[in-house]
């Protein structure tokens, strides 16, 4: 029998390919042990399924300063999310505090850059889920105040804006108690859920002791090829969602329809701020689902492949409601034509939507819990939703929708400069405990 003792030598030394495997094998091992490669070691094969997802996106930034808060006629991107909180700050003191530092947190998360460190016996000063340098990813973040922040703890009860309420149900509503209201509203927008979320620990973070979170709801929207015509987002009906939204870059109808104006009869302070209306809805996706093609573009008063009207062929054209009295070609009762009567004081009641769809799992009784999460800016909220919401009271799309969240919020006006913070007009119109000037 031949001698093979050579070639099971430990001593010799190993072949080329036979060095690469054992690298792989050793990588692998510390990899299932939840180790960590040691710099210089191989790199991860270009096909682990473990790699993070590349994007050329994560660099985006938007701006943060400027009269109005972004976030509001920004794009919107892929994800979003709502969180509303409780303000536990015991004087104006602490809520200037808190509202400086929520300026800076929110400038410096837009921007990006690499986390501070600290000494390792502290706890680290950033979550670390984006890694340590952090990337901007098209985050902006906009907060805006409940009605209940207007009360007597900090003396801002007078400057309550004109017509703010707190959200009142509709009749169709089943509004839960924990995920309704709160004193301050910070919406997140960026492309990835996880940035947004590393953004809303960071703020929890450092405001430790000042904010008590209330309800969040985390929103996506379906990704387009840029080659592509530009359509409004499907919701989870598998209708567009944003048809006939006004022109976020037209900035004079912006100015009459989204932004209080410093001529009106708001507050001074308020001026370039926008009421914000929050709603979770809950979509009966089963039901709809088994529901005949044609009823479900009746009750929308669109086709559902095109987004077009009954009387038109793309999304964007505009129906002809006086030639149509009766209802025969667009149902009187269409959430279109109910939403928006297209007559000469339509503009009034027009709003800005920026929604989101929302996944929550399954109910209690087995059903996927799944809507949409409709955002929506205007600078008259009794014009804007509140009324359009009432004429909407009992349309036959209420058979597959359950509103069950959200508020009314004022969203403040924008941070002009790095002197400036977040509601500093408001604080320094409230008399004699003015704030600090920036």
């Amino acid at each position: 029998m031949q001698d093979d003792r050579k070639s099971r030598d430990t001593n010799a030394p190993a072949s080329p390919a036979r060095r690469k495997l054992l690298l792989g094998a050793g990588a692998g091992a510390m990899a299932a042990a939840g180790g960590m490669v040691p710099q210089g070691a191989a790199a991860l094969s270009n096909d682990s399924v473990t790699n993070a997802p590349e994007s050329g996106t994560t660099q985006d930034r938007q701006p943060f300063y400027g009269l109005h808060q972004p976030g509001i006629v920004t794009p919107r991107p892929a994800a979003g999310m709502v969180a509303s909180f409780d303000i536990l700050s015991r004087d104006r003191a602490e809520l200037e505090q808190l509202l400086r530092t929520l300026t800076d947190r929110i400038a410096f998360l837009m921007q990006g850059g690499r986390a501070p460190e600290l000494d390792p016996k502290f706890p680290p000063p950033d979550s670390g889920i984006l890694g340590p340098e952090i990337i901007p990813d098209n985050l902006t973040v906009t907060a805006a105040l409940g009605a209940s922040l207007f009360d007597d703890r900090f003396g801002l009860k007078p400057l309550k804006p004109l017509r703010l309420s707190r959200m009142q149900g509709s009749p169709n509503d089943a509004l839960e108690k924990d995920l309704c209201h709160g004193d301050l509203l910070l919406q997140f927008s960026s492309n990835t859920p996880d940035t947004n979320i590393h953004a809303l620990r960071d703020i929890v973070k450092n405001a430790p002791g000042q904010l008590l979170l209330r309800w969040k709801q985390e929103g996506s929207v379906p990704v387009q090829p840029p080659e592509k015509v530009k359509e409004s987002a499907r919701n989870f009906l598998g209708f567009r969602d944003g048809s006939a939204n006004p022109d976020p870059a037209d900035e004079a109808l912006m100015n009459r329809i989204v932004w209080v104006q410093p001529d009106s009869d708001e507050p001074a302070w308020a001026a370039h701020g926008s009421y914000q209306v929050a709603r979770i809805i809950r979509n009966f996706v089963e039901r709809w689902d088994r529901t005949p093609l044609q009823e479900q573009e009746a009750i929308i008063g669109r086709k559902k492949a095109s987004g077009a009207p009954f009387d038109g062929r793309t999304e964007a054209d505009v129906p002809d409601y006086a030639a149509d009295p009766e209802g025969k070609v667009t149902p009187l009762d269409a959430h279109i034509r109910l939403a928006n009567r297209r007559d000469a004081d339509a503009e009034k009641h027009l709003m800005l939507r920026r929604p989101f769809n929302y996944s929550n799992g399954i109910s209690k009784s087995g059903q996927l819990e799944m809507g949409l999460l409709f955002i929506a800016f205007q600078a008259d909220l009794e014009k804007g939703f509140i009324t359009v919401q009432k004429r909407l009271d009992g349309e036959p799309l209420e058979e597959y929708i359950k509103p069950i969240g959200g508020g009314f919020f004022f969203a403040l006006p924008g941070v002009r400069n790095e002197k400036d913070f977040l509601g500093r007009a408001l604080l320094e119109a409230s008399g004699p405990q003015n704030a600090r000037k920036a």
